[in-house]
């Protein structure tokens, strides 16, 4: 199965000009989505305590990597939506800039973590999340992804950490 000929492509979404990647194909069928999550459980490093996933796509892959290989999950959520005590970072996005949280104490010092996230694009999102674990004294063991956008060279906003992907456009 080639998660590639089920993933759609729409143009000039969300704007003119951009191709988006469209995978709720691949979430709305059991067989591609459970292929779609093992091949990224494939490419994680050997030694991490937790997964961090930005809502909502780092939820849906981050969650079941967590629970399968029984590690911990830490939300990275927009900014106001955490209850507890916050960190967090604003970065630039394509047409504005945004702010994501997470929970002080999400993470122990010393911890190993590995982002999961649905897409590699500019790095600009990963970047931020890097710098939230890196506040809270986690070490960054990797970067997973489902899709890159290779064009976008968002692995040159990550250079010094281990980043994989499944799919390449």
């Amino acid at each position: 199965m080639d998660l590639k000929t089920v993933i759609r492509t729409i143009p000039d979404f969300p704007e003119p000009g951009i191709l988006f990647r469209d995978i709720t194909p691949v979430l709305r069928d059991g067989a591609y989505l459970r292929q779609a999550i093992q091949t990224m459980e494939g490419l994680l490093p050997r030694e991490f305590d937790l997964i961090l996933g930005p809502e909502s796509r780092g939820f849906i892959f981050g969650v079941p990597l967590a629970f399968h290989l029984d590690k911990g999950f830490v939300p990275v959520r927009k900014a106001g939506k955490l209850p507890s005590e916050t960190v967090s970072k604003t970065y630039a996005l394509e047409y504005g800039e945004a702010t994501i949280e997470m929970h002080r104490d999400a993470i122990t010092p010393g911890q190993k973590v590995v982002i999961v996230d649905d897409l590699l694009a500019t790095g600009g999102t990963c970047r931020a999340l890097t710098s939230l674990a890196e506040e809270c004294g986690g070490i960054v063991a990797g970067l997973i992804f489902l899709i890159e956008l290779e064009a976008l060279k968002g692995r040159n906003v990550l250079q010094g950490y281990h980043v994989e992907s499944v799919l390449q456009y």
